[in-house]
């Protein structure tokens, strides 16, 4: 007769009951970029939206972020990208009138995994609840955020887009002033916040200084680690390396563990799908 150890079989079944819950715990990641898309313009010639939509559109597809936000689109720049990738919503208003008209700083979002709590959008000005130019800026900026929380784990976290002025560098500086000031009065709950965007502003630069003492910036934090070229401007220009980086994904330096990092420089037939590159990272909370 074969005796059966019972202790055996119910030590195996709880480490095996660990083993999965573990596996379900790792696989709860959020895949984030953010994409300046190039408006819609005809003096782009070879390099305009709809000669780089579709490939811009299946990039995005196929690495599947969780959250992502987009500079510089119109509203149907935003449409399309919303029509080619089912499943994803977005947020956010135009710069110019608060509702469609003007370049957006959306936020999109996959609502299999998120749940949208909140949303709005706010402008970098000394007014920022209505459509404004702030300081010395050459155009209006705004800022949209959002509240999301993981449908699996519950986890609530806050994500801000945006777009600083490519001119005025008191606009920028009071830019990143005012957004660091509407996350504090926001972030009651002391949850994880990504701040990611344009900011037309290289890591030397003392605006970027000031947001790294309140935030991580995602590139020096991957370090060694951070895969791809350095920059993110391609300017169009695929015969020449790609040294600025002005597009940044900023952690808080709570609450968010960085998981990959990556730069993406995808092409295809010696053309880049827009005049920056986007920026990836894996995360889990």
């Amino acid at each position: 007769m074969i005796h059966i150890d019972n202790s055996f079989n119910r030590s195996s079944s709880i480490f095996l009951v660990l083993f999965l819950m573990c596996g379900l715990l790792s696989s709860q990641e959020l895949k984030i970029i953010t994409y300046n898309l190039r408006l819609d313009v005809a003096s782009d010639l070879d390099n305009r939206w709809d000669k780089r939509k579709d490939f811009l559109i299946g990039q995005l597809k196929f690495y599947g972020p969780s959250v992502f936000g987009t500079q510089e689109g119109f509203k149907h720049q935003l449409e399309a990208v919303k029509d080619g990738m089912p499943g994803y919503e977005y947020i956010g208003k135009g710069r110019e009138d608060g509702e469609e008209k003007g370049e957006f700083s959306a936020i999109f979002y996959d609502t299999q995994v998120l749940d949208l709590l909140s949303a709005n959008t706010f402008w970098l000005s000394e007014n920022p609840n209505k459509p404004s130019l702030g300081w010395d800026a050459s155009y209006n900026r705004v800022c949209t955020y959002g509240m999301f929380e993981l449908k699996e784990e519950g986890t609530k976290f806050f994500v801000f887009n945006t777009h600083f002025d490519h001119q005025g560098e008191l606009a920028r500086k009071e830019s990143a002033r005012l957004i660091a000031d509407q996350i504090s009065k926001l972030n009651t709950e002391n949850l994880p916040v990504i701040l990611m965007g344009d900011f037309n502003l290289e890591p030397d630069n003392e605006t970027i200084a000031f947001l790294n003492t309140i935030f991580h910036d995602a590139h020096l934090l991957a370090g060694e680690e951070a895969f791809g070229p350095i920059g993110t401007y391609n300017g169009f220009d695929f015969n020449q390396a790609v040294n600025r980086r002005i597009d940044y994904l900023f952690l808080s330096k709570k609450g968010i563990t960085l998981q990959k990092y990556a730069i993406l420089s995808d092409s295809k037939d010696m053309r880049y799908p827009s005049d920056h590159f986007p920026v990836f990272a894996l995360l889990s909370f």
